[in-house]
């Protein structure tokens, strides 16, 4: 099942007179922090107690200091924070019944019965055991005087929610874990940053990364980072790899590649059940290719750090439906495990999850490799068929009376541009395409600035920022499309990828509604999401935001620190003209306090009631405040007037500082999931292309992500769903976390 968010009519006070407990267990991972936050501060919300069961479960077996009540302001500040502030434990003594026995009595005496549990599978299958045993160890306790009847009827029953915190993003049923797109980035950024030293020498590099049952990191960091070959668990290679291997390594370096990388999974193995180590894949380079090869065994280092944008407004979403689901439990429900599917949370049975997680290391030990991979979903096993294809290509050079597919950018400039065209290029030629690159948008195609892309000419754009093939804005006028179509008919354009935002939507547009005019209009054109904005039809994320965002949350961390010796409020500004997508999760990310949308407006008694707020706020102790704008919430209250008014009515309590982050926005390396969400769209688009030309039709596309899965909008439909005047979607997924906002941000009186 998947929701949106549980929507609350209102700040109901359903957690009165409730008391839940919250424990961090098994190997941390970031975003924990912002979970826990999450839980703690919508739990007080809704009216309940929260205490937080330090150690993991040897918190709750010790009793004592271990468990001990969390306020408003214990969870401050710690949602920039690695790790997790309650402290982890692989607990020994939970694991006897002994030790589960002692747990009970503990959560008894601070009358607890509602837990969330922020842990792996060994963590959550405990849990379910201990719910399994709770009335027998109740039972148990009241005959041996530990506790009294009353108090036994009073709990009869413990009720849960998991949330699976892993870097490995290992449980099945679920796309995403919390932790595992920080993992990736600090993966990704090694990649990058050892691409540059191994280049300088001509060097390879073996990379070694976590996963010990699951293949997610080394399979999509190999993606994201470019890389020649990758070693996954769940896909042990046939006899004759090394030489497989060695040969992709070569052609990379004939192509005139001067790096070389490949990325092994830890618990990566031979279909002969025998480990691949790191440092055997090293020498087997070095043996075979002659070549200086060395090991780079990332570790822990994964696991550390400030988590990414995404783990702290992701999890920040699956604390408060924890929370949520905890306390509107009832006796005799069985709590599920939390996670996402695409941009929804789903609740997954705990027994079935953690039952199929465990199932495939047996599948993989058992030679049914097929079977585990089609455990680890859809997406992961359309990513290992495209990097298959990126590392073994059917061919490097366009054929002869090849199809011809024309690449180009238009709107604003979107970093996961080049990644992008990056992919379309290699992916298109080795289905057997020329591809062209038009540069510099409409205006190029109209000018004939056409040429054609090989294999090597792409080399270094996975990782760059800005658009090599260059971006405009224009949006062709009637009088030029003439001259357009004689360009794509000079330069025998079959095709078109348009890889870009708004404005390159609305000139693919009008080319396809002028096809009965222009018959050289008459061909595919698909468009692939990419803005900042994240207003495009038929996709939920455009490529680039999560950057966007990312920059955002990075810049922000930066601004609350230099207020942090002083009674500060901060008004910072972001893009998104008149979508709030950026404004609303960056205040999710960064902690802020007040968000302020073009969706929702900006009202004179809104301000007033926000003014007041911040007076008793600050009188109360507060050192802090942050308000989130976007760029257009409302022409006349602009970011420099909400400034200027918090400032005079400070009257000398607290200073005002604002910050327009502007263009900064746009710039930087795309994170790594606008490099995957990049390369997956693309692929969809080639098929997409090659299917109008096997059939010898010309239909057009807008194609995008929703929710898990890549979907296809037919062009003359897609308009149908945007807000013209706006220039945004009528329905976004996202206002609906509005209210997961207040419930963290506004402490109850």
């Amino acid at each position: 099942m998947t929701s949106t968010a549980q929507v609350l009519p209102e700040i109901v006070k359903i957690g009165v007179g409730k008391r839940i407990g919250i424990l961090t267990s098994g190997g941390d991972a970031q975003g924990m922090n912002a979970a826990v936050r999450a839980v703690v501060r919508t739990a007080l919300t809704l009216g309940a107690q929260v205490y937080a069961i330090y150690e993991g479960y040897q918190g709750m077996v010790d009793g004592g200091d271990g468990i001990r009540e969390l306020g408003w302001e214990d969870v401050g500040s710690i949602l920039h924070r690695g790790g997790t502030m309650i402290g982890t434990f692989r607990s020994k003594d939970f694991r006897e019944r002994s030790g589960r026995k002692r747990a009970a009595t503990n959560l008894l005496a601070n009358g607890i019965d509602r837990l969330v549990v922020i842990g792996g599978d060994g963590s959550l299958s405990g849990l379910d055991l201990f719910r399994a045993e709770w009335s027998e160890l109740l039972a148990e306790l009241v005959a041996e005087g530990e506790v009294t009847q009353e108090v036994a009827d009073a709990h009869p029953a413990l009720m849960f929610a998991g949330l699976v915190g892993s870097i490995d993003n290992d449980l099945v049923g679920t796309d995403m874990t919390i932790g595992a797109d920080t993992a990736l980035h600090r993966i990704v950024d090694a990649i990058d940053a050892l691409a540059s030293t191994a280049a300088s020498h001509q060097r390879s590099f073996v990379v070694e990364v976590m996963g010990r049952h699951c293949g997610y990191l080394a399979l999509m960091s190999a993606i994201a980072g470019g890389c020649d070959y990758v070693l996954i668990p769940e896909q042990p290679p046939a006899d004759g790899w090394e030489q497989r291997m060695c040969a992709a390594l070569k052609r990379g370096r004939n192509e005139g590649r001067r790096d070389s990388m490949v990325v092994v999974a830890e618990g990566a193995c031979d279909q002969h059940g025998e480990p691949i180590t790191s440092d055997y894949v090293r020498q087997v380079i070095e043996d075979n290719l002659h070549e200086d090869a060395r090991v780079t065994i990332l570790g822990h280092v994964q696991r550390g750090g400030t988590p990414s944008a995404y783990d702290r407004w992701a999890s920040t979403w699956l604390g408060y439906e924890a929370a949520v689901e905890v306390l509107t439990a009832t006796p005799g429900t069985i709590g599920p495990v939390l996670g996402f599917r695409g941009n929804r949370v789903t609740r997954v049975p705990l027994i079935e999850a953690v039952a199929k997680t465990r199932q495939v290391p047996q599948l993989i030990a058992a030679g049914d490799y097929e079977a585990a991979m089609d455990l680890r979903g859809g997406s992961f096993k359309e990513a290992a068929r495209i990097l298959a294809e990126m590392v073994e290509p059917s061919r490097i050079d366009a054929p002869e009376q090849s199809k011809r597919i024309g690449i180009m950018h238009a709107g604003g400039l979107a970093p996961g541009m080049n990644a992008a065209a990056r992919a379309a290029v290699r992916l298109g030629i080795s289905r057997g395409h020329t591809m062209l690159g038009i540069r510099n948008g409409f205006p190029g195609l109209r000018d004939g600035d056409v040429s054609e892309l090989g294999w090597s000419d792409v080399e270094s754009w996975l990782a760059e920022g800005g658009a090599e093939l260059g971006v405009r804005r224009t949006v062709p006028l009637v009088e030029e499309l003439y001259r357009i179509s004689r360009s794509l008919e000079d330069h025998k354009i079959d095709a078109i990828l348009m890889i870009g935002g708004w404005n390159g939507y609305q000139a693919a547009d009008l080319l396809h509604r002028e096809r009965d005019r222009f018959p050289t209009f008459g061909l595919p054109i698909v468009c692939i999401p990419t803005s900042l904005d994240n207003n495009l039809p038929g996709s939920e994320l455009a490529i680039g935001t999560d950057t966007a965002l990312n920059v955002i949350t990075e810049a922000v961390d930066r601004i609350k620190t230099s207020g942090s010796a002083a009674k500060r409020a901060f008004v910072v500004e972001t893009m998104g003209r008149y979508c709030g997508y950026l404004t609303l999760m960056a205040a999710m990310a960064t902690g802020a306090e007040r968000v302020y949308l073009h969706e929702e407006g900006i009202s004179l008694e809104a301000l007033a009631a926000d003014v007041e707020w911040l007076r008793q706020s600050f009188a109360s102790g507060r050192k802090l405040f942050l308000a989130i704008r976007n760029e257009n919430a409302n022409p006349l209250y602009t970011t420099d007037f909400l400034a200027r008014l918090l400032e005079q009515e400070s009257h000398g309590t607290y200073d005002v500082r604002q910050n327009i982050l502007g263009h900064m926005q746009q710039g930087g390396a795309p994170t790594p999931f606008d490099r995957l969400l990049a390369v997956r769209l693309v692929s969809r688009a080639l098929d997409l292309i090659g299917a109008e030309f096997d059939a010898g039709t010309t239909n057009s596309y807008a194609i995008g992500l929703v929710q898990s899965k890549v979907s296809a909008v037919a062009m003359d439909q897609m308009m149908s769903e945007m807000d013209l005047r706006l220039h945004r979607p009528k329905v976004q997924w996202w206002l609906a976390l509005r209210q997961i906002l207040r419930a963290v941000a506004d402490e109850p009186s």
